[in-house]
């Protein structure tokens, strides 16, 4: 399934180009500081086992890496995957202290990882920046081991009404904030954009079983703004 607004030549690209030096900050911004409670509850759920292999694709600055990590006493190995070098340099400078982390520029749909080599895959708001979620998809069961877990969190539908309306509101604002914080807005329209266009949990759900993945399911977050997905490779 491709995606019209990332198949737009070289802007999401140029988003990220311009976010990334004050990337944890705006996530901070927009979401009220509540990401770091829903990637917590990603890895909760994920509950992972020590000397386990995870690979996590649109890392941003590693914050699931770093989890992973404190939760499997810096037993596990990471592979910690972004398109954007300047997202990568940040990361690197802020985990300077794990030294079993594997940096790795490449994008979600064509993952320079051997078939079969991963316990666990993890995405946190990337996968509606690919430019095609079914290649993410495939390439995600495909790096995994029989076996193997995939867990995405994700922007998703909201299922309360005021709480929608309230959302809908707020996200106005998301622009102007980033024009304070970074200087410029046109990144955060397009986030807005991305996360108002993108398919709802049922539809993921039907995509993940159209790539092979087994016993999908999902759980949402804050009344469904946003929602963590599971699957497995059987």
């Amino acid at each position: 399934m491709q995606q019209y607004l990332q198949n737009k030549k070289g802007l999401v690209q140029s988003v990220f180009n311009n976010v990334y030096d004050k990337y944890d900050l705006m996530n901070d911004f927009m979401s009220l500081g509540v990401h770091r409670i829903w990637k917590r509850d990603l890895m909760n759920w994920m509950n992972p086992s020590e000397e386990k292999v995870l690979i996590d694709v649109a890392c941003g600055t590693g914050d699931l890496g770093k989890l992973f990590l404190d939760l499997t006493k810096k037993n596990g190995k990471i592979f910690c995957v972004d398109p954007n070098k300047g997202m990568i340099s940040k990361g690197k400078a802020k985990l300077t202290s794990y030294n079993n982390i594997n940096w790795v520029i490449a994008p979600a749909e064509k993952l320079p990882i051997k078939d079969n080599s991963c316990d666990y895959y993890s995405i946190s708001f990337g996968l509606r920046n690919t430019k095609d979620i079914n290649k993410a998809l495939s390439e995600a069961y495909r790096v995994l081991k029989p076996g193997g877990r995939y867990l995405c969190l994700e922007f998703s539908k909201i299922q309360n009404s005021n709480l929608d309306f309230i959302y809908k509101n707020y996200s106005k604002l998301i622009p102007l904030i980033g024009k304070m914080v970074v200087g410029k807005k046109e990144p955060y329209e397009y986030l807005v954009k991305s996360i108002k266009e993108f398919i709802n949990q049922e539809e993921l759900i039907n995509l993940m079983k159209i790539n092979k993945f087994e016993n999908c399911s999902y759980r949402n977050l804050s009344g469904g703004m946003v929602s963590i997905h599971s699957g497995w490779k059987v």
